[in-house]
């Protein structure tokens, strides 16, 4: 059994490419560890994340949101069982403006100007 897990929060601080480069790095390998596969969506400093995986592993990583510096305002969006994953090829698939991917991230998937693309409709299940 699975579960999906959609947030929103605030960013603390204003992140730029490098910053970026470097959370989904470690985000990456966390969540490969620990079995969990997403998405995460940056734009005008509002994350919107959505993480599927066994619900021990998502309860672990949402306690572990809440106390993250980083963010604030952690909004949860929705939370329940899963008959299948929307991001099974991705332990981290990430979205934002197109000038963030300067380092060419693998899985990065550029928004439109309503900060929106195939991948952020995915986990919304639109």
């Amino acid at each position: 059994m699975f579960e999906r897990l959609v947030y929103r929060s605030k960013a603390t601080h204003k992140l730029g490419s490098l910053h970026l480069f470097n959370l989904l790095s470690l985000c990456r390998e966390k969540n490969k560890r620990m079995e969990i596969t997403g998405h995460l969506l940056y734009t005008e400093e509002i994350f919107v994340q959505c993480i599927e995986g066994p619900p021990a592993s998502i309860e672990n990583l949402w306690q572990s949101l809440l106390r993250d510096e980083r963010h604030h305002d952690v909004e949860l969006l929705s939370r329940g069982p899963l008959t299948e994953r929307r991001f099974a090829d991705w332990s981290m698939a990430f979205s934002s403006y197109a000038h963030f991917n300067k380092y060419n991230i693998s899985g990065f998937f550029p928004v439109d100007r309503d900060g929106m693309n195939d991948a952020a409709k995915r986990c919304s299940g639109d």
